[in-house]
């Protein structure tokens, strides 16, 4: 990666620079392990079981508090979001969503957030059950091959949704960075056969639903909030066939169901079955009765029990239901035991009703797909404002750098070592303006050497974001700041690169 990580304007406005200067603070405002009162030292410890998703980790069984040790890892890591299609998650826990926590009201936590070797971009993460600064975003920004600490005690009982609350936000937590920690009430939950961990989230890909190949973010269709996948559990099919949910007749199903987002909210509901029992909003004190859907916003969650009366496949949808059958927010839970024929005497759902879902449908889909060309997403570009000066360059491309690109590589143009390059006097960039302007247009990823110093990081692609004046005044900016020297780019230059690369 070389240029300045340019990245639209919506998603920094509001967050850009307040995480800028938390991230900037993280290493260097390290304080030292902190220094627990005797009451709280004298706790028993216990590490943490951290499990991925369906999967939810035992009841806490102890009466007391305790500390607990949490180590979450962050991974970036490829894997299947559909059929054929492939997508570069950023996990927590190597999962989407990530590792299930569970502790204890009152338990005081020292929690670890591990950012593998690997990893291109540094991460931290935003807890909503910690009462403290960005509920722990502001201490836990980590470098690739770092590990970061803080301590927080659980003072509310509650299920609650974490993130990563890095900038871009929207795009982190697009690429996967969610899960759900459970504070579980002093007195503990009441008992129940089975539990099961269920988070929906969306996923903004640059080519179509079912488009196959390896697919990357489009920041274009984050910002117009236009996902072509919204799926439980990370990926279309993740809770279907061999993968679905069990019970049997006659057991007390609970189901903690989060959405990661970044943006849409879900109306969820399990066809065939009434929630017995819903905590609203995931707050554990209101219990509401004979629920048939529940709204879970953005960065929200709940928890919902009903007993398994009869035997067949119940399907877990979001009741805008095109988002179940045609972008994958569908899963199953299968129950298996006698029959009742009096509470229902019907037969398993038709597969005819699944649509997409079932295997008549998913093959003709794949079919369809196969034979479709490939559609091009971008943006139409402003019109060149004509007789712009250099000059007025600079200042206008100083405006969208300030607005989109300072966090990455900082306002003295300098970077993050060892995280985003130099854009100040840097022998890449300096060496090849054709090059600069494809690298914002299509992006980077990769090992690069900037002023003898290895960057192995990415660049997201701006072609379907940003116009093709704000290119050129962008790069007119930084190629004549911070010692830089170079003639202005114009709109056209850039028109002509960008119709290359099509």
């Amino acid at each position: 990666m070389k240029l300045p990580c340019l990245l639209p304007f919506l998603a920094f406005l509001a967050l850009a620079t307040i995480t800028a200067v938390r991230a900037a603070e993280g290493p260097i405002d390290a304080k030292g392990p902190v220094a627990l009162p005797p009451e709280i030292a004298a706790l028993p410890v216990e590490q943490a079981v951290l499990t991925s998703p369906p999967h939810v980790p035992p009841a806490i069984t102890r009466k007391t508090s305790a500390r607990v040790v949490v180590n979450l890892e962050v991974r970036e890591v490829v894997a299947r979001l559909a059929d054929g299609v492939e997508y570069t998650f950023w996990t927590f826990g190597g999962s989407v969503p990530g590792s299930f926590i569970r502790i204890r009201e009152g338990d005081v936590v020292e929690f670890h957030l591990n950012n593998h070797p690997s990893s291109k971009l540094p991460h931290n993460i935003d807890l909503h059950a910690v009462t403290g600064p960005g509920g722990g975003a502001a201490s836990t920004f980590t470098a690739p091959g770092h590990s970061s600490q803080f301590t927080f005690q659980a003072l509310n009982p509650g299920l609650y949704v974490y993130h990563c609350a890095t900038a871009p936000v929207p795009m982190h937590i697009g690429n996967g960075m969610y899960g759900l920690i459970l504070v579980e009430p002093k007195d503990g939950l009441p008992r129940v056969d089975k539990e099961y961990y269920v988070m929906q989230g969306e996923f903004y890909t640059t080519g179509k639903y079912g488009e196959e190949g390896l697919q990357s973010f489009d920041m274009a269709k984050a910002i117009d909030e236009r996902p072509p996948y919204i799926v439980f559990n990370g990926s279309v099919g993740s809770l279907v066939g061999d993968q679905a949910l069990t019970a049997k007749v006659g057991e007390t199903v609970r189901l903690y169901f989060g959405v990661g987002g970044p943006n849409v909210t879900s109306s969820f509901h399990v066809i065939g079955e009434i929630f017995d029992r819903v905590y609203p909003e995931a707050g554990l004190k209101f219990v509401q009765e004979n629920v048939q859907t529940t709204l879970v916003p953005s960065g929200g969650a709940t928890v919902v029990e009903f007993k398994v009366d009869v035997p067949g496949t119940f399907i877990l949808v979001d009741h805008s239901l095109t988002r179940a059958f045609n972008k994958g927010a569908l899963g199953m839970l299968k129950v298996d035991g006698p029959a009742n024929r009096v509470i229902y005497s019907g037969k398993e759902i038709d597969a005819v009703y699944l649509g997409a879902q079932a295997v008549e449908g998913s093959d003709s889909a794949k079919r369809e797909v196969a034979l479709k060309d490939r559609i091009a997403t971008e943006m139409r570009a402003n019109p060149v404002i004509a007789g712009l000066t250099k000059e007025m360059q600079v200042e206008k491309g100083k405006q969208v750098y300030m607005g989109l690109c300072f966090a990455c590589h900082q306002p003295d143009g300098k970077g993050l070592p060892g995280a985003f390059p130099a854009l100040a006097n840097s022998d890449y960039m300096l060496a090849d303006r054709d090059r600069a302007v494809r690298t914002i247009l299509k992006g980077l990823t990769g090992p690069i050497t900037v002023n003898g110093q290895a960057i192995n990081s990415v660049m997201p692609p701006q072609e379907a974001v940003l116009t093709d004046a704000q290119i050129a005044d962008v790069l007119t900016y930084v190629f004549n700041t911070w010692g830089n020297k170079g003639d202005a780019f114009n709109a056209a230059q850039v028109k002509a690169i960008r119709n290359e690369t099509h």
